[in-house]
């Protein structure tokens, strides 16, 4: 597993999501995640869409089911899913300013609940989810192995755990490392970036049985493109983004500088990005 050099924990991950909420929402929009293309043609706004609709049908979701969406970002993703395929969703984020964003969606909805809550210390009953999401929030979990543990203990038998993911290539060089993924992690406040051997094993070693991984890379990498392009126009037309990263007291300027080098880290195969799908028995 690629480690910064400097300790990322789940209270830097709060911070770092409340003090860019702006940003995010403005660079990013309400689905905090990749967007997949699949013909190229897709907009941005339909491309985030598919990404989650993949996960929904690769999971084969149906009406009635208890999900839990871990990191819920602003709680896209819950909502399109309890519109789409009728189930009753739970989500979870360290972010208070992804939660009030959040609550809005949930306000009158009873297929909808959200909460301010560490995964690694939830409050969930075993047994409680037909399924458990995670999109792009496992690399935020200082405890990986007992990320896996909590999603393995909240499930009934029977029930299905879905896990789209940036990991290092299994044996990244030094230079890889050293230039990317180590920064990468320590401007994206990540506490640590794992491999697929290193997913599946903690999926495994927590009692799941792995399904397939299915390595969406290329699929998913014009998103930093788009992402790259909006914070230059941004930077271009309005101040404030230029204020913000010329302020040595904004602990969390530091991420506009992992744009580019998670451009490259795709480019070179240095990271890539995935779909763990399992199952508890």
């Amino acid at each position: 597993m690629i480690v910064p050099r400097e300790v990322q924990t789940s209270a830097a991950v709060a911070e770092h999501y409340d003090e860019l909420d702006p940003f995010y929402r403005e660079i990013w929009g309400d689905h905090v995640h990749h967007g997949l293309w699949t013909t190229g043609r897709e907009t941005p706004d339909q491309a985030v869409e598919a990404l989650v609709a993949h996960l929904a049908g690769t999971l084969a979701l149906q009406p009635g089911q208890t999900i839990c969406d871990v990191g819920c970002g602003y709680g896209a993703t819950a909502e399109w899913l309890a519109k789409h395929y009728g189930v009753h969703v739970t989500g979870v984020t360290l972010s208070s300013a992804q939660l009030q964003q959040a609550e809005m969606r949930s306000a009158g909805s009873p297929l909808l609940r959200f909460m301010r809550q560490d995964w690694l210390e939830n409050t969930f009953e075993d047994k409680a989810f037909d399924c458990v999401i995670s999109i792009e929030s496992s690399e935020h979990m200082p405890d990986k192995q007992r990320f896996f543990d909590e999603a393995f203990r909240t499930l009934r038998p029977g029930g299905r755990l879905g896990v789209y993911a940036w990991i290092a290539r299994d044996g990244a060089r030094s230079w890889e490392k050293r230039h990317l993924l180590e920064p990468i992690c320590r401007e994206g406040r990540l506490p640590g970036m794992g491999t697929e051997t290193e997913y599946r094993q903690w999926a495994t070693d927590a009692g799941f049985v792995v399904d397939r991984f299915e390595d969406l890379s290329a699929r998913v990498r014009r998103t930093w493109a788009l992402c790259a392009g909006r914070v230059a126009k941004k930077l271009l037309t309005h101040s404030r983004y230029r204020r913000y990263l010329l302020d040595a007291r904004a602990k969390n300027r530091i991420f506009a500088l992992s744009l580019p080098r998670i451009w490259a880290a795709y480019a070179t195969g240095s990271m890539r990005y995935g779909l763990l799908t399992a199952h508890k028995l």
